[in-house]
């Protein structure tokens, strides 16, 4: 059978040409007058199009190449005359923003820079640019007419919930993650490094197995250290070992990555999982083994490969490398039973359940392949069109699994199909940021509009429906980031953000969907030649990404639409004013911008970028719908005018710290959801918070400088209480002398109440010595982060809050003790993460009035860091736990921390024992999982005095007492199992 070609998306392109020819700003400026007539032939003709777009589309799937070469002539024509109603669509807005008043307050120096405001002018240049658009259409609705092609309505899709197989992955794969696991746990005792590849073809789900092993609670146990990173065709020895150390939490510093890489699994039991290797040369993965060799006995490196050679050169023999066979035909008609059908099995169609068999058999044991053909056959009804799919989908191998996920793609609707085919512009295996990526779709006019609906949550649908369908992968929904490095601390803290792979299949049935139009430039600046050219969605990532783009203008403007440079910009691109069919553009470097070559800009993101000020006439981007300017550690102001952005709906500024206020009239930005970060000034063309009371604002928000509130200029009317889409909140004084400030911080931060459903809270030096009342109904708090809080004495019952995982108080230099005024037993219950750090008065875990029951006041925490409490002597009161030994019988031993994984203790003056006991009479203290031990400075604890700790694996002590024999000697000693 002829390999089925991946449906040409062009329907939707032609569709939203159609939407805006049809905008009501167009009539109501009267921006096409004298030019009606043009207008009105224009709306026709599009509908003319769409009515047979989606039989050209279907013919040109079945590679009929006259349909497809039409295909090509019609998306080129629809971007250009999507680019002449842009311009007739801004020029309604430049006539919108002149009537409301803004040229007065705009000034001579930015209406001088305006594309054009002459109307003689525009009328005769667009009448040329729409005559040469209508031309064009006239000649394609005559080729449409030659080629016959019919009316088809596009098939609506089925989207109610599809069930995710993932249990069927667990079950159908159990007997091979036993053979694995059980292989791995039986080299304990092997000095030699343990090397087994599995492999197998694509799309069997060899990542899947290694995701199934890697996070097997045996596996878990068993290695003190566990890595993972995706390999594919990058085998470049020092950049793979630097991934390794960055992917898994490890910062390279100092050395070199490989030297780093050896000292971080040096003396450990460790697992690294290397998915997805292509690369043969024996030069490089012995040279990477060298480095490996120094973990501990039992240490292995797990592989998953297509490629049997590859498998045999990295085990160093012919034998012994796991293949991964296809799956039986239970499980695959069990993934396309459990895609196909939302009812249940004895409601579904006999005649479609005994074709079942038939249909699994066409999926050659692949479980992608199931997954796919089972979610294009739940959009079929009737036994006609399942016994058509059944007679496209023949699929022998892994050479035919790609048709047959093509036919699964071809089966989405029009609008679904160019968003994913979009995502060809990234590399295979890109961590997509998925908000990104959502905001993207709009930039690019992806997502209708629907009466009533945010185009964010339109957006987040397709996205969720895509995903069901097994289009992305590997989705990464982890509420916290963590990151350790020889014991240190780097980050662990609340994070919301979303990301996603793309298949290597499926990215292939993108790219022969989308063809030159998307192209990624990242190892191999060769091939920039011919992308630069036919690309209109372009990403790149290589060193000083100017020198493509600039050389790219010599042979002619390119039609960018969407320009992503993950690479720095170290010269100014000066030619970016040709590129002026621009819609979404990320770049490190903003001195170049010029507004007036951007008007069609919908997503701009200079983050990191080490601009001091945006350019004042950035505000005539009428379209701008994202503005990301995190972490521009330069930036001191933003523009003057920004309230005239009137479509910004996101403007990311956390991480600007010298951003000193921010502009006046922000409440005029009424489609505003996303505001980062917020700077309370006090100059009188400032906003101030009351400017956030109408603004509907979700996710994260960071208010600085919040000495500069007050009661009077309306720090109640911000409103905070009303905005139920905030997750994160952050409140922050300038750190100082907060006795010169004014003593407001008590007001303040009780006029900032949050709603209940917040899940993080950071709070910086606040001067008030009291708590906000509003703290005990934050019912939904996982984080919570006091820092600098100079005064506060007490703190409320923290222990009352259900959901807190994470508690950081730093320099609280009044505090006395962490629970005070309970009347019931002290329980963190899912607290996982608590750091207490510079709090020199700190000597109490409870007051005399906590009761405190039998059990142990942190059931659950895993990571404990005491730093610069000066005035504490010992960790909280033991209490019996019952814990599981390695030879599964319960044993009962006394913990504060049954949980505990990993402590660190530093510059504790007074710390002299491992429990707060009452008497003479000290018991001996477990920590039954603890791993990682380091105590720095603690001159009063002794090395002879350690508690049982019988997981731990490294130990590390400094500037603390020995033994007896030791006392006053500075001892440096590390131990590693």
């Amino acid at each position: 059978m002829a390999e089925v070609l991946a449906t040409m998306v062009v329907g939707p392109l032609v569709s939203m040409v159609k939407e805006k020819a049809s905008s009501y700003l167009l009539d109501q400026y009267k921006v096409m007058e004298g030019m009606e007539e043009q207008h009105e032939v224009l709306k026709r003709k599009l509908l003319h199009i769409l009515d047979v777009i989606t039989d050209a589309e279907e013919q040109a799937a079945a590679k009929r190449e006259g349909a497809k070469a039409w295909l090509e002539e019609v998306r080129e024509v629809a971007y250009q005359a999507n680019d002449v109603l842009d311009e007739f669509k801004y020029e309604a807005l430049r006539r919108r923003a002149k009537e409301e008043g803004r040229y007065k307050d705009l000034g001579m120096d930015v209406i001088k820079h305006l594309p054009t405001h002459k109307r003689i002018v525009f009328r005769y240049r667009m009448a040329n640019k729409l005559r040469v658009i209508l031309k064009e259409i006239d000649f394609l609705v005559a080729e449409m007419n030659a080629f016959r092609f019919m009316f088809k309505q596009e098939s609506r899709q089925n989207n109610s919930h599809i069930v995710d197989p993932v249990n069927i992955a667990k079950e159908s794969r159990a007997r091979e993650k036993k053979d694995v696991v059980d292989r791995l746990l039986a080299q304990a005792s092997s000095s030699d490094l343990t090397v087994l590849p599995i492999f197998g073809m694509g799309g069997l789900g060899k990542t899947i197995l290694a995701q199934l092993i890697y996070n097997d609670p045996e596996i878990k146990k068993h290695f003190q250290l566990r890595l993972w990173v995706r390999v594919s065709d990058n085998f470049e020895v020092d950049s793979l070992a630097d991934r390794i150390l960055k992917e898994n939490g490890c910062e390279p510093t100092g050395c070199s990555p490989l030297e780093k890489l050896q000292n971080a699994v040096s003396g450990k039991r460790y697992l690294l999982v290397l998915d997805d290797v292509w690369n043969r040369d024996e030069h490089k993965w012995e040279r990477l083994k060298s480095y490996l060799q120094h973990g501990g006995s039992g240490s292995s490196v797990l592989t998953t490969t297509r490629d049997e050679a590859v498998a045999k050169l990295m085990m160093g023999k012919t034998e012994g490398a796991y293949e991964l066979e296809s799956l039986g035909a239970y499980f695959i008609e069990k993934i396309i039973k459990t895609r196909a059908f939302s009812s249940k099995e004895e409601e579904w169609p006999d005649e479609l359940v005994k074709m079942v068999g038939q249909v699994a058999k066409r999926c050659a044991g692949s479980p992608l392949a199931a997954t796919a053909l089972g979610s294009l056959l739940r959009t079929k009804t009737t036994e006609e069109e399942w016994k058509s799919v059944l007679r496209s989908s023949i699929c022998d191998g892994e050479n035919k699994i790609l048709p047959l996920l093509k036919l699964s793609y071809n089966g989405l609707p029009s609008h679904m199909r160019q968003c994913f085919a979009f995502c060809a512009m990234f590399p295979k295996d890109y961590e997509i940021d998925v908000e990104m990526l959502i905001q993207l779709w709009m930039a690019n006019g992806f997502i209708r509009e629907k009466q009533g609906e945010r185009p964010e949550i339109t957006g987040k649908n397709i996205f969720n429906e895509l995903k069901s369908r097994s289009f992305y992968q590997d989705l990464k929904s982890v509420p916290f980031e963590q990151k350790y490095f020889n014991f240190r601390r780097i980050k662990y803290r609340y994070c919301s953000k979303i990301t996603c792979k793309i298949h290597d299949f499926m990215h292939d049935v993108a790219m022969d969907s989308m063809g030159k139009e998307c192209a990624a430039i990242a190892t191999h600046p060769s091939q920039s030649e011919y992308a630069l050219h036919s690309a209109r969605h372009l990403y790149l990532s290589v060193r000083q990404p100017e020198n493509l783009l600039n050389a790219s203008i010599e042979k002619g403007s390119p039609a960018f639409q969407t320009l992503i440079c993950d690479g720095y910009v170290e010269e100014d691109l000066k030619i970016l004013s040709k590129y002026n069919s621009i819609r979404a553009l990320k770049i490190k470097r903003g001195s170049f911008l010029r507004p007036k070559y951007l008007r069609h800009l919908r997503y701009l993101d200079l983050s990191e970028s080490e601009i001091e000020a945006l350019p004042e006439d950035i505000s005539i981007l009428y379209h701008l719908q994202t503005l990301k300017l995190s972490y521009c550690d330069k930036l001191e102001q933003l523009p003057k005018e920004l309230k005239y952005l009137t479509s910004l709906r996101h403007l990311y500024t956390h991480g600007c710290g010298k951003l000193k206020s921010m502009p006046g009239g922000l409440g005029h930005l009424t489609s505003l959801q996303t505001l980062t970060c917020f700077v309370a000034g006090t100059d009188s063309g400032c906003s101030n918070v009351r400017e956030l009371q109408d603004l509907d604002l979700g996710g994260r928000l960071e208010l600085r400088q919040l000495e500069n509130v007050t009661v009077a200029n309306g720090v109640q009317a911000a409103a905070l209480g009303n905005k139920k889409k905030l997750t994160e909140l952050e409140l922050i004084w300038t750190d100082g002398d907060q006795e010169a400030q004014n003593n407001n911080h008590e007001e303040v931060v009780e006029g900032l109440k949050p709603h209940d459903g917040l899940k993080v809270l950071r709070i910086y030096s606040c001067g008030s010595s009291t708590f906000p009342t509003w703290m005990d109904m934050l019912n939904g708090m996982v984080e919570l982060k006091l820092s600098g809080c100079k005064k506060l004495e007490k703190l409320p019952a923290l222990w009352q809050l259900p959901a807190l995982e994470i508690l950081e108080l730093t320099g609280l230099e009044s505090l006395h003790c962490l629970c005070s005024g309970g009347t019931t037993p002290v329980t963190f219950q899912k607290l996982k993460v608590l750091i207490l750090v510079e709090m020199p008065k700190f000597e109490a875990w409870l007051d005399t009035d906590v009761v405190q029951g039998e059990g142990p006041i942190f059931p659950e925490v895993e990571e404990l860091e005491i730093h610069k409490c000066g005035s504490l002597t010992a960790l909280p009161k033991a209490a019996s736990v019952i814990t599981e030994s390695s030879g599964g019988v319960d044993t009962t031993c006394r913990s504060a921390f049954p949980a505990l994984r990993n402590m660190m203790l530093s510059s504790l003056n007074m710390f002299d024992r491992w429990e707060a006991v009452e008497g003479t009479l000290v018991e001996r203290v477990t920590f039954p999982l603890l791993e990682e031990l380091k105590i720095y400075a603690c001159p009063k604890l002794t090395l002879t005095g350690l508690p049982e700790t019988p997981k731990l694996s490294a130990l590390k002590f400094e500037n603390t007492r020995g033994s007896s024999h030791q006392s006053h000697k500075e001892k440096h000693w590390t131990y590693n199992n």
